[in-house]
């Protein structure tokens, strides 16, 4: 029986890489990763580029991604890349307006006591969190792919700046590489006043 599903578990997973070349299959250029790097104070709770997944969630001022994605062997002047994800609080000190509820102190005290606290407390917790999630937001947007004509390309990566603004680039240079052509320091600061 162990054998019979491990059998069929692997045959999904052929058919699922098989469905993922065709998906694929346009892209001819050089292929590679999908990475992201996080300038943002929000954490990255999902990507995607052209709905290709970037199967990280990204802390704060961190990068990560997964695999895969390519570009068209040739660069077209007005290419465009769809770039979607999700931000949501990273750590609960990121909203001080929004107060974390403090934990009660259950110690000496009789069950029936300890037990109307807990509950207490478990109910501001959830309308806290509820609240929390309220600041996680969903976004879109089309930017433009830069001209890699006569260069390696190594996938794709992702800069997730403040204003929800994103810049993409097909470099295979790393961010800390100095050839890397997006210099946006890691640590970005929210402007008082976001661009339109």
């Amino acid at each position: 029986m162990r054998l019979r599903i491990s059998s069929v578990l692997c045959g999904i997973l052929l058919l699922a890489g098989c469905g993922q070349q065709s998906a694929q299959a346009e892209y001819q250029g050089g292929g590679g990763t999908i990475e992201a790097i996080n300038h943002t104070k929000w954490a990255i709770s999902w990507f995607r580029v052209n709905g290709q997944s970037g199967l990280d969630i990204i802390g704060p001022y961190q990068g990560g991604g997964g695999c895969c994605f390519g570009v068209p062997k040739q660069w077209q002047p007005g290419m465009t890349v769809r770039v979607d994800w999700k931000t949501s609080v990273a750590f609960a000190s990121d909203v001080p307006e929004i107060p974390e509820p403090k934990r009660p102190n259950l110690d000496n005290l009789d069950a029936k006591t300890a037990d109307l606290r807990a509950r207490k407390y478990n109910d501001e917790y959830l309308a806290w969190r509820q609240k929390v999630k309220t600041l996680s937001q969903e976004h879109s947007l089309t930017v433009p792919l830069p001209d890699y004509t006569g260069q390696k390309t190594c996938g794709i990566t992702v800069h997730f700046l403040p204003c929800d603004q994103v810049k993409v680039t097909t470099s295979c240079a790393d961010y800390v590489n100095p050839r890397h052509p997006i210099k946006e320091p890691l640590r970005m600061k929210d402007p008082k006043v976001c661009p339109k």
